[in-house]
């Protein structure tokens, strides 16, 4: 008999999540988090590789999901449907 193996669910440091409607006349945002902890708003791409810089973490493929998870959306969902 064989053990099949697990598949790999990677755990990327980088979690965005989904769009929330903006305060008061501001434009959505979605909540960013690093290594579990929340660490702002993000509220275009150049704000998730600012504030991952900001942390020592440099982004290279956006679309890679060990360096970044996007949830609900990908990363060019900024706005409510």
């Amino acid at each position: 008999m064989t053990e099949q193996a697990a598949p790999h669910i990677s755990r990327p440091r980088i979690l965005v999540l989904g769009v929330c409607p903006g305060r008061h006349g501001e434009p959505p945002f979605r909540i960013m988090e690093i290594d579990g902890q929340v660490v702002g708003e993000a509220r275009t791409i150049t704000d998730v590789l600012e504030t991952a810089a900001s942390y020592g973490i440099p982004i290279h493929d956006l679309d890679d999901p060990d360096a970044v998870r996007w949830v609900g959306g990908d990363k060019y969902t900024w706005t409510l449907h």
